[in-house]
């Protein structure tokens, strides 16, 4: 009669134990989970067509401010770092943070290069890095092209062609 009240006893402590670990991992696995808002910002589209030659537009995506720059005829093409849109209009759209030290550089429309203040670091119109110490490129975020708008966040076949090619 004591071995069937110990295993009985045994069987609850099991079974209480095998809950409480499903619990805890169901509990573990919301709390990893990205919040909604942050879900929310992964996508974020932007219409191309009212930007101007030359003229720098910042949009925030996940909190990262992206370089929306749209290429003059006096621009020569680069096939690996411009984003072509559906009229043929030609853009560098890239994370707007310097890869030395992550501070914002800042668009000099006139001399077409981006300058970063914090210790002097250049890149051409096409964000890549000409002088001074950041160690390679701006950074460019995964799009996909939808007509004369760009989807920052969702990996499209031009983000992909352009990745392979660098």
């Amino acid at each position: 009669m004591d071995k069937n009240r110990r295993a009985f006893m045994g069987k609850v402590l099991a079974g209480t134990a095998g809950v409480a670990t499903a619990f805890s991992l169901y509990a573990m696995k919301r709390t990893w989970d990205p919040l909604p808002s942050v879900i929310s910002a992964g996508f974020t589209t932007v219409d191309l067509s009212p930007l101007k030659e030359n003229e720098l537009s910042i949009v925030k995506w996940r909190g990262k401010p992206v370089f929306l720059l749209k290429h003059g005829p006096d621009v020569t093409p680069n096939d690996k770092r411009d984003i072509v849109t559906t009229d043929g209009s030609r853009y560098t759209v890239v994370i707007g943070l310097c890869t030395h030290l992550g501070c914002i550089p800042e668009w000099k429309g006139s001399e077409n290069k981006f300058k970063c203040a914090c210790h002097g670091g250049e890149y051409n119109i096409y964000a890549e890095n000409t002088f001074g110490p950041p160690p390679r490129p701006m950074d460019i975020p995964p799009f996909t092209i939808k007509g004369n708008s760009i989807v920052l966040g969702e990996e499209g076949p031009e983000y992909k062609k352009m990745m392979a090619n660098s």
